[in-house]
This record gives structure tokens, sequence and C-alpha cells, in this order.
């Protein structure tokens, strides 16, 4: 697996996302965080509570855990779509 063009395209759907509405630049820590969990974690659920409890930990502020298993599936689908590629 190209394990550089995943955790870029992660990264552009993470900043894509902008949970908070502040602003694409404003996750680069938890986006980080984010993209190293997504290497360890095959399960969207399990995925979506991860980017809850990082974004929170972070801002301070509550997602709803539904936004989480959206972008969850997104993420773990382009896992998934770049491990076939190879």
């Amino acid at each position: 697996m190209d394990t550089i063009e995943m955790n870029r395209k992660a990264v552009w759907l993470l900043q894509e996302w902008d949970p908070l509405k502040f602003g694409i630049d404003a996750y680069e820590t938890e986006i980080a965080d984010v993209v190293a969990s997504l290497h360890d974690i095959d399960h969207p659920s399990e995925l979506a509570r991860k980017i809850q409890e990082v974004y929170e930990h972070s801002f301070e502020q509550w997602i709803p855990l539904e936004k989480c298993v959206e972008i969850s599936y997104k993420l773990i689908a382009l896992k998934y779509e770049m491990k076939c590629i190879i």
C-alpha cells in the first residue's frame, strides 16, 4: 500500500470535513492523530469513536457520533481502496 498517498488523501478528507467550522487549517494535530489511528483500526464504528474522542479532547466540543461515523466510513473506504490498488 502506498501509505503516503493514503495519508495524503485521508488528510484532505478530514480537512474538507471541518466538523467545527474552524477552517481547514485548524485541525493539524487532530488530523494527524486520526490518520495514525486509521492504520490500526478497521471498523468504522471504532474509528468514529476515536475521531469523536480526539476532537473533543482538543476543542472541548462534542461532535455527534453520527457525523463521526460518516467520515469514518469514507476513511475506511479509502484505506481499503488503497489496499486494493496494490
